[in-house]
C-alpha cells in the first residue's frame, strides 16, 4: 500500500489523486476527510492499494488553492525486483557462510581442547 499524506494546508479544499505513469488511478484508492490539526491548517491521507512493477511511474498529485500549478510527487521503488532478489541471495549465502565458520571454528577448538587435556593428563615418570 501506497501513502501520500498531505499537511499544513488552508483553506481545506484540497485534491489528492495518484497517477500511474500519467494516467489517474482511481480504483482501491482510499483517503481520509480532511482533518483539522487544530491551528487552522488541514492534513488529509491518500492510500493506493497497489504493488508498482518495476519500470512503473507512480506519483501522488495534490491540487489546492495555495498552489500555482499541480504539485506532483513521483513514489520511487527503492530497489528493482531483480537486485533485491540478488541481495536476498547473497546475504543468505553470507549468513550461511557465517554458520559454517562458526561451527567449523568450534569444531577446531573442542578437538584442540581434546587434544591438550590427553596430553595434560598422562602421568610424568621419573
Amino acid at each position: 500500500m501506497l501513502v501520500c499524506s498531505v499537511y499544513d494546508f488552508y483553506p481545506s479544499k484540497i485534491k489528492v489523486s495518484w497517477l500511474r505513469d500519467g494516467q489517474e488511478v482511481t480504483s482501491d484508492v482510499t483517503s481520509t476527510e480532511e482533518m483539522a490539526d487544530g491551528d487552522w491548517y488541514y492534513q488529509t491521507h491518500s492510500h493506493l492499494e497497489y504493488t508498482p512493477r518495476s519500470g512503473e511511474k507512480i506519483s501522488c498529485k495534490v491540487e489546492h488553492a495555495s498552489l500555482e500549478k499541480p504539485l506532483i510527487t513521483d513514489w520511487e521503488l527503492s530497489m528493482p525486483e531483480s537486485e533485491r532478489n540478488k541481495l536476498a541471495i547473497g546475504a543468505s549465502g553470507l549468513i550461511l557462510g557465517l554458520i559454517l565458520s562458526l561451527a567449523g571454528f568450534i569444531y577446531y577448538k573442542r578437538k584442540a581442547r581434546g587434544q591438550s587435556r590427553t596430553l595434560t593428563h598422562r602421568p610424568v615418570h621419573t
